[in-house]
């Protein structure tokens, strides 16, 4: 019987797993708070969702055409990149905006670095940065929808208030002005950065039941706390994404704010930090390699979001959080790359030790 030695270059350990399978299960994770989103925003959220899906497509054709590479949207990446936009804005925003935010993120954030794989920054929230910068009247002021001056206006209304609740109410006598229209900005109006200015009449613990089963303030993302948790669990159980990143972001920014004297529970709930930890951070190409890597990468998250929460204008900071550290993501796996197979460390004497 002839025996013969095959060789072949690496991979030689294979999985079924390929990216459009990948994609598929974090659309199909997405798909309970995206299709809750638009129950509780209405049709707006359907145009939004539709214009940053399209504006994605549109843009990773385009630039496949035009560096003659073959089209790979079947592969659903750039799907999963219109849709993680489209739920990082407001329902109100006009659709034009997300439609240029989906077209920029696939264009610029991917299609310039080389495609899917070569991306250095996470496309969804490059296209977010752009939309945020460029149009940032509309994305602070699409929140809150003022449902009396729309039936009078027959249109739709931005109001400046947060909503007709009691923790908002007792806000609203507090204070002269509320700038912005998240739980995030009224606890920023409730405390200084140092904690000085503080009214007992607002609670954190009263914003604990809308973030997690219908939140109307944040954008489409951010409706249900609950949802998204229970979304990234499955993405854990699942083995798509490594439980690291997520339990040390959340993890930090819950410690920090409890050490700074506020509301752990509110500040991991509210804002976008379970969308960004699950389904952001996470991003294979935008995180390190290693188990060390992704352990300092999750802290390093939870510490720039809880630095920027409390000590810039900023409430919501997962955004610049997830960019910022993309950009250390290689500096990260230089130092912290997993030991070799077979590698051993010799010892003072030249002997080697396991």
């Amino acid at each position: 019987m002839e025996h013969r030695l095959i060789v072949s270059v690496s991979p030689h350990i294979r999985s079924a797993e390929d990216t459009r399978s990948i994609m598929c299960k974090v659309i199909a994770a997405l798909l309970p708070v995206t299709i809750y989103a638009v129950i509780v925003f209405g049709l707006s959220a359907v145009w939004v969702l539709a214009a940053s899906v399209t504006g994605a497509l549109l843009g990773e054709a385009a630039m496949q055409k035009g560096r003659r590479m073959p089209l790979t949207l079947g592969d659903c990446s750039a799907l999963l990149t219109g849709l993680l936009l489209a739920l990082t804005l407001p329902a109100h925003l006009p659709w034009w905006i997300a439609l240029i935010g989906g077209a920029v993120a696939t264009v610029l954030a991917k299609g310039m670095f080389g495609g899917l794989g070569h991306n250095i920054f996470n496309p969804a929230l490059v296209g977010r940065a752009v939309v945020f910068v460029s149009w940032a009247s509309y994305m602070t002021g699409s929140y809150a929808v003022n449902r009396a001056a729309e039936a009078a206006a027959g249109r739709p209304v931005v109001s400046i208030g947060l909503a007709n609740t009691a923790a908002h109410n007792a806000l609203q006598r507090a204070v002269d002005v509320v700038n912005g229209a998240s739980p995030l900005a009224a606890m920023k109006v409730v405390y200084d950065p140092v904690g000085a200015l503080a009214v007992p009449a607002v609670q954190a613990s009263n914003y604990y039941k809308p973030l997690l089963l219908a939140n109307p303030w944040g954008c489409m993302g951010e409706v249900s706390a609950l949802l998204l948790l229970l979304s990234g669990l499955y993405l854990i159980a699942a083995k798509v994404i490594d439980w690291r990143i997520p339990v040390a972001y959340v993890g930090t920014v819950a410690a920090l704010s409890a050490l700074a004297g506020r509301d752990p529970l509110f500040y991991v709930l509210a804002g976008g930090l379970l969308l960004g930890a699950f389904f952001m951070a996470t991003d294979y190409v935008t995180s390190p390699i290693s188990r060390r890597g992704k352990v300092i990468f999750g802290a390093g998250l939870g510490l720039t979001t809880f630095l920027l929460r409390f000590w810039s204008n900023n409430p919501e900071a997962v955004m610049f959080s997830i960019l910022f550290m993309n950009a250390l993501v290689p500096l990260i796996d230089r130092y912290l790359l997993p030991r070799p197979y077979g590698w051993v460390k010799k010892g003072k004497e030249g002997r080697a030790e396991a």
